[in-house]
């Protein structure tokens, strides 16, 4: 979890600063062109290609597409947010993840859960401030992603296990190239430098491997146990936003900030308390 934390922040940093030159729509296809190339590459080395079939499979596809939505939004917020704000307001993931939970599967989370969830969602309006001067479309735009990022990590979950990880990365990959090449058409394109396409392929490599590396921890890993290394981004974002273009969170943003960890984390224990639970139902039927 942590090195496709550390990567996604890295991919993300690099689009951003390409977008300061190209057109959103044609930076988006072009990486995800990268990026599909790549993976497609890396499965005939490891011999899934074989499987590619899989990748026709609805829950995987709906999967896809839910992922290629969700990552649109928010690089087209994240070219015009700070990075850090970006990437805590995507961090609302788990909270999401608690409500969907409980309407869709049924869960009945405790008072603690609900009050931590309530509480993430008040250091969102803090890093977001839609107030007067400090609203800004583009933060609800995140917001947006980050249920659609919610709903991504939930299918996962569900996939066949036979179904090689590394298809289901591929199938993100194509669907988020078709969805960005129709925005590029409605947009325009315009020439690329050899030094934008040099960032764009490093920024597909991270971009690939995060992808690996997180549909991996999230189909064979520990959830309780991995999820929390979710928020080293925050640090990894917090400092390149800095070291690159001299962002810093204001202090309604860092305590928007903190609450969301801590919210965050809440959660998790919460959902940790549970497990041992959910053995001894199982056990005793």
């Amino acid at each position: 979890m942590l090195g496709a934390m550390a990567c996604f922040v890295v991919n993300d940093a690099l689009s951003k600063f390409v977008s300061q030159g190209l057109p959103a729509g044609q930076l988006i296809f072009l990486r995800g062109l990268m990026a599909t190339l790549l993976v497609l590459a890396v499965a005939v080395v490891l011999g899934e290609h074989r499987r590619l079939g899989s990748i026709g499979h609805p829950r995987v596809l709906l999967r896809a597409g839910v992922d290629a939505c969700a990552t649109v939004m928010y690089l087209l917020s994240l070219f015009r947010l700070p990075l850090g704000n970006a990437t805590a307001i995507n961090l609302a993931a788990p909270l999401f993840m608690t409500v969907f939970a409980a309407i869709f599967l049924r869960e009945r989370p405790g008072a603690a859960r609900w009050w931590a969830v309530g509480i993430g969602f008040v250091g969102v309006l803090l890093v977001v401030q839609p107030r007067g001067d400090g609203f800004n479309a583009w933060a609800l735009l995140c917001l947006s992603a980050t249920l659609f990022h919610a709903t991504r990590d939930l299918l996962t979950r569900g996939l066949d296990p036979a179904i090689p990880s590394i298809v289901v990365t591929l199938s993100t990959a194509l669907a988020v190239t078709l969805l960005s090449g129709a925005l590029s058409v409605a947009e325009g394109w315009q020439p690329a430098t050899a030094g934008q396409l040099g960032l764009l392929a490093l920024s597909s490599a991270f971009l690939a491997t995060a992808y690996f590396l997180l549909i991996q921890c999230m189909r064979q890993g520990e959830v309780s146990l991995t999820a929390p290394f979710r928020y080293s981004a925050l640090l990894f974002a917090v400092g390149l936003g800095y070291a690159v273009w001299g962002d810093v969170p204001n202090a309604w943003a860092w305590a928007g900030i903190a609450l969301l960890v801590g919210s965050g984390l809440q959660v998790i224990r919460s959902e940790r308390n549970r497990q041992p639970v959910r053995t001894l139902e199982a056990q005793a039927e």
